[in-house]
C-alpha cells in the first residue's frame, strides 16, 4: 500500500530558534520538501505569505497557479491566527478537498481562546507540534481538552489547582469554554451529562473534588476526536 502524503500540514506552537540559529519550523518544512522531491525549480513553487493583510482573492490565485517543472507546489501562511474570518471559512472549506498540485502549511503561532479556527482543520491536516504558550488558565485546559491530549490536561488542572484554583471556578470555567466551542450536538450532550456529573459529585460530596476533576478530564478527552 503506497503511503499518501498529507495535502495540508498545520503548524501548532512557536518556533524554537537552536544554538545554531536554525529554525525548528524551517527544518521541518526543508524535510517536507525534500519528501515532495523539489529541485532547483523550487523557489518557483513555494510561496511564503504572511497572514496580516492577506486578501482572499491573493490566496485563491496561489492556489490556481500551476507547479514549474514539478507535480506540487507548497503555500506556507504564515502567522495563520491573523487570518481574516473569510479567509479561514474559505480554507476550512477548503482542507476538506484539497487540491493534490499543492500542500498548504498552516502556522498557527498561538490559539486564542475563542478562534475555533485551528480545532477546526485538526481532522484535515498533518498535526505538528512546536513550543506551546505557557499561560495558565482554564482556557489552556479547555483547548487540551477539545485536543484530546489528557495527559497534558491532567498537569495543567494540577496546576492550577496548585495556583489556588477553586475546583468550583475551574468546573464553572470549562463549562463556559467547552460550551462556546462549536462541537456536534451528540458530543455537546455528552460533554454536559459529564460536567452535570461532575458537578453533582463535587456537591454532594461523593467524590473528592480533586478526583471528580481528574475524571471529568479524562472522561471529556475519550470522547470521539473533534468534529469539524
Amino acid at each position: 500500500m503506497v503511503r499518501k502524503e498529507p495535502s495540508v500540514y498545520l503548524f501548532l506552537g512557536q518556533d524554537i530558534i537552536t544554538s545554531d540559529g536554525l529554525s525548528q519550523k524551517d527544518a521541518t518544512l526543508k524535510k517536507i520538501k525534500e519528501q515532495l522531491g523539489f529541485s532547483t525549480v523550487e523557489d518557483f513553487n513555494c510561496d511564503s505569505l504572511y497572514a496580516r493583510g492577506l486578501q482572499l482573492k491573493d490566496l485563491q490565485e496561489r492556489i490556481l497557479s500551476y507547479p514549474v517543472k514539478a507535480k506540487k507546489r507548497m503555500i506556507v501562511l504564515r502567522e495563520a491566527q491573523d487570518l481574516k474570518e473569510e479567509i479561514k471559512k474559505f480554507i476550512f472549506n477548503y482542507v476538506k478537498k484539497p487540491l493534490s498540485s499543492v500542500i498548504m502549511v498552516l502556522d498557527v503561532e498561538h490559539q486564542e481562546p475563542r478562534d475555533t479556527f485551528p480545532k477546526n482543520i485538526y481532522n484535515y491536516a498533518q498535526v505538528l507540534r512546536f513550543r506551546e504558550e505557557a499561560r495558565l488558565d482554564v482556557f489552556t485546559l479547555s483547548r487540551s481538552v477539545e485536543s484530546k491530549r489528557p495527559e497534558y490536561a491532567l498537569k495543567i488542572l494540577s496546576q492550577l489547582l496548585e495556583k489556588g484554583e477553586k475546583p468550583e471556578w475551574i468546573l464553572n470555567g470549562l463549562r463556559y469554554a467547552l460550551g462556546r466551542n462549536i462541537a456536534h450536538p451528540l458530543e455537546t450532550r455528552k460533554r454536559l451529562k459529564l460536567l452535570l456529573n461532575c458537578d453533582v459529585a463535587i456537591k454532594t460530596g461523593k467524590l473528592k473534588p480533586v478526583f471528580a476533576l481528574e475524571r471529568l478530564i479524562l472522561s471529556l478527552c475519550s470522547l470521539s476526536k473533534p468534529f469539524g
